[in-house]
């Protein structure tokens, strides 16, 4: 095992319309995609498709969509250790002028407890809050072991608070800000209390307000894309976990500045594409959007 990312499965179903129908309305979408969906999970397969493969703790269910799931994982050579649920969690997503409209069923009611694995040669740990119980006993066991341990908290559960005793790098989403009832910048510093190593807010077209071990705050922009480039901005968050935890595996002696240069570039690539699984970049299609905005990177 390299790396474990745990989180909530979906299978997300993304369609371009300009007329949501009601009623007995019909409506024809003009583009659809249905890919693998869920923070942490998005994360992984980002992880993998870069060239690191993670072990994943997933919610799986015995129906035609966990099924689909399955396929999707063995195509990346992931290794699934399933949570059992009774019924798949489903996405459905709208892209419309950078922004994304979300309806989600969601089963998160556990058969089973978590599965103990061996953490062997594991150096990081990436979870979204998704399957509490999962998250806090594996962050716990990876502090002890000084495993890096990384949070996507993209919104508030029931134990973020704990967890983030036991996380080294939390990059959190600006919903969890609006949640909890703070700025950026005091999330910043209510995360430096928690005891984060490095802490940041995404702020979506804004970029990334961090900071880093030594406790300076940076801004790290978004880069210039054309806004007529810009498709789909759901899973761009996802695909910037999975990337700096690649960039954190593959090139250790990096800064942190250089890991979310490089998360940042992944995420670009990510916005111009419909669906989760076309917005996986390679580390070619990294190199050339870093390339195309090189006077910004």
């Amino acid at each position: 095992m390299k790396a474990l990312f745990i989180g909530q499965t979906y299978i997300d179903v993304t369609f371009i319309t300009d007329h949501m129908p009601t009623g007995d309305e019909k409506h024809v979408a003009s583009d659809y995609a249905v890919s693998f969906g869920g923070n942490a999970v998005t994360a992984a397969f980002c992880c993998a498709k870069l060239g690191i493969v993670p072990d994943l703790i997933a919610t799986v269910a015995n129906d035609w969509l966990g099924r689909m799931f399955m396929d999707m994982s063995a195509k990346y050579a992931i290794e699934v250790h399933p949570r059992k649920v009774a019924s798949s969690s489903l996405s459905f997503i709208m892209p419309k002028d950078g922004k994304r409209a979300i309806v989600r069923c969601r089963d998160d009611e556990h058969i089973h407890p978590f599965p103990l694995l061996n953490l062997g040669a594991c150096r990081a740990l990436h979870i979204d809050g998704h399957q509490p119980d999962a998250a806090i006993h594996y962050a716990k066991l990876c502090r002890e072991a000084g495993i890096l341990t990384s949070l996507d908290g993209g919104g508030l559960r029931t134990n973020t608070h704990e967890l983030l005793e036991f996380i080294d790098v939390a990059i959190v989403a600006e919903r969890l800000c609006e949640q909890m009832d703070l700025t950026p910048e005091k999330m910043l510093d209510y995360l430096k209390a928690r005891g984060c190593r490095v802490g940041g807010v995404t702020l979506g077209e804004k970029g990334l307000l961090w900071y880093d071990e030594a406790g300076t705050v940076h801004t790290l922009p978004a880069l210039p894309i054309p806004r007529e480039k810009v498709i789909d901005t759901n899973g761009a968050g996802d695909v910037f976990h999975g990337a700096y935890v690649y960039s954190y595996l593959a090139n250790p002696g990096d800064s942190w500045a250089e890991h979310f240069k490089f998360a940042r570039a992944a995420s670009t690539f990510k916005i111009q594409r419909l669906g989760n699984e076309a917005g996986l970049p390679t580390l070619s299609d990294i190199a050339a959007v870093r390339e195309e905005y090189r006077a910004q990177v």
